[in-house]
């Protein structure tokens, strides 16, 4: 199994890039294959005295900024270390990309080389959180912030095969994120894109609201991408609150004992499943080719496991069971 990572993507590459492959490769049996700057990658390499067969590198010259226009700067950087990434994929020389760096060239790269799946025209971004009866797949959380309805019922089939396969949901109940449950709530898109997936053979229990995508009464929730970017952010954000404001409030108020340790240790627990580094990167599915786009922001732990999680996708075999769509 050959991950390719995209060494000069994020806020801290190259060093933490670097630093979260070699880390993966000490949990992991699989090959990593760093593309940006050889030298820089080099310079880090030698700070950990790291000599490994598994891990590679591929000089590229360029490198797309988070701040440059996507199209753009993939017409301009043609030996850009995305692009290098996602032709690595198209050939076969990788089983997986994964970048932190500018996620709309990422993006627009991973549909111009690779395509997408037949009977899928958008991919989407799609992401696991922690709900009161176990984790919800939500999609998309940003590939597409403009939508027709029918995209949603895709959404829905690539949502059913991630909960099939990577969570082992063996009928994932479906419900489209509205401001109500009835059929006749939300604006007209929201009410075709209903009818669509009401009529489709997929297990469609209706629409859901904010409230229930927490409650776990479905297993996958679709949305468009402009809604599910705001539900995810605005999820993460008042997680971030409430930890905080309870660990302050409470559990750092607690007595030093064997007892008080344990209940800490349950609140790590909790700290555990709402930190965004645990599953390092989202995948972009639908398209010919396993993509994972990290936050610009992501230091050593993020990047690690992305690169782990990446592997159970390519363990999964997701992309040919999508094809069966």
């Amino acid at each position: 199994m050959k991950i390719a990572i995209d060494a000069m993507g994020g806020d801290y590459a190259p060093e933490e890039i670097v630093k979260g492959s070699i880390s993966s490769l000490k949990e992991r049996n699989l090959e990593i294959i760093l593309l940006g700057e050889e030298k820089r990658i080099y310079e880090e390499l030698k700070k950990y005295n790291f000599k490994n067969n598994n891990l590679s590198i591929i000089n590229c010259k360029d490198t797309i900024t988070t701040g440059e226009f996507p199209l753009s700067a993939l017409r301009t950087k043609k030996e850009s270390s995305i692009l290098v990434g996602i032709d690595l994929l198209k050939t076969g020389a990788a089983d997986a990309f994964i970048s932190a760096g500018n996620s709309g060239a990422v993006m627009a790269a991973a549909l111009l080389k690779l395509g997408c799946i037949s009977k899928i025209r958008r991919p989407a971004i799609v992401t696991v959180l922690p709900a009161i009866k176990g984790k919800v797949v939500i999609l998309d959380v940003g590939a597409n912030v403009d939508c027709k309805p029918e995209h949603l019922l895709q959404f829905a089939f690539i949502g059913s095969k991630y909960a099939k396969y990577l969570l082992n949901i063996k009928d994932p109940k479906i419900g489209l994120l509205n401001i109500g449950e009835e059929e006749s709530k939300g604006n007209k898109f929201a009410q075709s894109a209903y009818k669509i997936m009401n009529n489709a053979n997929i297990n469609f229990i209706g629409n859901i609201e904010g409230k229930d995508v927490f409650e776990g009464v479905v297993d996958v929730v679709v949305c468009d991408g402009f809604t599910g970017n705001i539900l995810l952010k605005f999820s993460e954000g008042l997680a971030k609150m409430l930890l905080i404001e309870i660990n302050k409030k409470v559990i750092s108020q607690l007595p030093q004992n064997q007892e008080m340790d344990q209940l800490k240790q349950k609140f790590m627990e909790l700290v555990k499943r709402t930190d965004y580094t645990e599953y390092g990167g989202l995948p972009l599915l639908g398209v010919n080719g396993l993509c994972f786009i990290c936050h610009g922001r992501s230091k050593s732990k993020a990047i690690s496991n992305a690169i782990i999680n990446a592997g159970k996708f390519v363990d999964s075999n997701i992309l040919e069971h999508l094809k069966e769509t």
